[in-house]
């Protein structure tokens, strides 16, 4: 059984005064494993490692899978829209001990179908580490098609995807043209529960950096068939997931994390910004209501 199964925390990256906060990570990383979350993954969108130099991104992940420690697995994000920066990000991980390597398609240059193919499978003939590719066309403006997966997944360390397109039709067709063993986890916090239902392994979340409890429970219940357990949970869950992207994430996430008192500082790095106080209220008042604060 793969190792990518459940629900993954795209975990922030907590900044001070614009550096990397150590101890806030570090704390966070301890809350997400007490509460039952099956995989860390730093270095991800929501971590913000758009706006990281390469040295902060290779201590925020080696200090991740310090902390960690082998408790559960570790899936470091490598991808870039630089094939060859890619491929250094990604020997870093494997070098620092990581579990796997989560690949973004390369946002802003837009390369064909093909090009996907080959950048990929650059990276993966580069480094022998499990790779999970990352498919969020509201982010990099391009879609790699089912087909093009298919193609990936044909190559022996390319072991599964986060599917973010928020389409069940695209995911099942991913899960019917890929192996069994392949890992279709969502990158939609609001598709994760009914993806487990067409085949899909989990999910590699934003909502379980607030609430990871009740993620991982819910993806345990829906793994396990108990979708009884798991529709409550999703509609309990609901509503925090919209609030996750009530603004661009990571904002509403690590403005939530700071409001419960486990950052201190909730400051996301330019250009992103922190929400109005309109959006803010609006946020608030959902989070209340779950209880988180």
């Amino acid at each position: 059984m793969s190792k990518f199964r459940g629900a993954f925390v795209a975990i922030v990256t907590p900044f001070i005064d614009g550096k990397v906060d150590e101890k806030g990570l570090t704390d966070l990383i301890e809350f997400q494993i007490e509460n039952g979350t099956n995989g860390i993954v730093p270095c991800g969108t929501t971590g913000e490692s758009a706006t990281m130099t390469h040295e902060e991104h290779h201590l925020v992940v080696e200090l991740t899978i310090k902390t960690v420690n082998g408790r559960v697995p570790v899936l470091a994000g490598t991808g870039s829209n630089s094939t060859d920066e890619s491929i250094k990000l990604t020997r870093h991980a494997k070098e620092a001990g990581a579990d796997g390597a989560l690949l973004i398609t390369p946002y802003y240059n837009k390369p064909s179908q093909e090009g996907l193919y080959q950048h990929f499978k650059a990276v993966a003939e580069a480094v022998d580490i499990p790779i999970i590719l990352y498919n969020v066309p509201s982010r990099t403006s391009i879609n790699m098609l089912p087909e093009t997966v298919a193609r990936c997944a044909a190559i022996k360390n390319i072991v599964g995807i986060k599917e973010a397109t928020g389409s069940l039709n695209q995911i099942s067709e991913v899960i019917r043209l890929c192996p069994d063993d392949f890992s279709v986890l969502s990158g939609d916090d609001f598709t994760c529960m009914p993806q487990v239902a067409v085949g899909g392994a989990g999910v590699i979340s934003v909502t379980s950096n607030v609430a990871p409890k009740d993620m991982a429970t819910m993806m345990d219940a829906a793994l396990a068939g108990d979708f009884d357990t798991a529709r409550k949970l999703h509609y309990k869950l609901f509503p925090l997931m919209q609030a996750m992207f009530i603004d661009t994430n990571p904002v509403p996430a690590k403005t939530t994390l700071h409001l419960m008192g486990k950052i201190t500082s909730s400051a996301p790095r330019l250009p992103l910004y922190q929400m109005n106080e309109t959006t803010l209220e609006k946020m608030k008042k959902v989070i209340a209501e779950y209880g988180l604060i």
